[in-house]
């Protein structure tokens, strides 16, 4: 097979070829070891983002600890079987199209965020499916999770929402207190 030069986007010049099966089984091999050890796994469709758009993504992916693999429907039908991932999540209408592989070494929430908040903007990648701390989530899920506030947000609320019941119970005790004093003063002058 002829090898063909192909240009990349920092100018810099590459040989493309197809992978030999040593390197397939390589690629396989380090693939599994990264899902099998990540909190969170999405599945998306990149079809249609350009060079530029998937770098912003690269980027913004790493900056919440997460990262993008451009993978073959097939090595990673396989990587997932050698990770031990339910069939049905990887099966065959799933694996379709130009697919990549988002790896959440930290928190999953945050980079499903990110996703959200990319298609928002570019309108692509689309959310497949995802295995987040061991669950299964379908495409809606997902559309639900990148929705969501961030952590801090949602530690906020809930700490306002904790605080609140206290806060009233002092408050309801103090204006008692207050209308005792009120009555016992009225009564001693």
């Amino acid at each position: 097979m002829p090898r063909q030069k192909c240009k990349r986007a920092s100018g810099a010049f590459f040989v493309a070829k197809q992978m030999k099966k040593a390197e397939k089984t390589f690629f396989v091999d380090n693939l599994t070891e990264e899902i099998k050890s990540a909190k969170g796994l999405v599945v998306i469709n990149y079809s249609g983002l350009n060079v530029a758009a998937q770098m912003e993504l690269k980027k913004r992916l790493k900056e919440v600890g997460a990262k993008m693999i451009v993978v073959k429907n097939t090595l990673l039908k396989r990587a997932g079987g050698a990770a031990k991932i339910d069939k049905g999540v990887l099966e065959d209408s799933v694996l379709t199209g130009q697919t990549a592989l988002i790896v959440c070494e930290a928190d999953p929430v945050s980079a499903i965020q990110v996703l959200g908040k990319f298609a928002k903007e570019y309108l692509v990648p689309q959310l497949k499916v995802g295995i987040i701390e061991g669950a299964f989530q379908d495409t809606e899920s997902l559309v639900k999770i990148s929705n969501l506030p961030g952590r801090d947000a949602l530690l906020g609320q809930i700490l306002g929402t904790l605080m609140s019941s206290p806060y009233g119970l002092v408050r309801v005790l103090n204006a008692n207190m207050q209308k005792l004093i009120y009555v016992l003063k009225q009564k001693a002058g």
